[in-house]
């Protein structure tokens, strides 16, 4: 987390197209930075941790995501955007996944 200017990966887009992709990334990327507990329930960390995990998740959204939801502008924790973004996006799931891995076997 010494350079949190620098994209670590892909933006979220406010179009849904690459939410699978990026939910995995942030996962992996806070996980290793030691602030995988940050949006887990319950967690026990520290406001230092939150605040960290809540720069690096923002850094990480499209701006148009941003404006369009301006409570993602306000939230400052970072499980409760994850939630937010989860509730948004994770549909995708359901639908998207498994026709990328039909698509993959065929």
């Amino acid at each position: 987390m010494s350079n949190l200017s620098k994209l670590e990966f892909v933006t979220l887009d406010i179009f849904e197209k690459n939410y699978l992709s990026w939910v995995l990334d942030a996962e992996i990327h806070l996980t290793a930075n030691g602030l995988g507990d940050c949006i887990i329930e319950g967690n026990k960390a520290s406001s230092q941790d939150k605040a960290k995990a809540m720069i690096f998740l923002r850094h990480h959204l499209d701006e148009s995501l941003k404006v369009e939801y301006l409570k993602y502008l306000t939230v400052k924790d970072p499980l409760e955007l994850w939630i937010d973004l989860k509730g948004r996006y994770d549909h995708l799931k359901a639908t998207v996944l498994p026709r990328a891995r039909y698509e993959w076997m065929h």
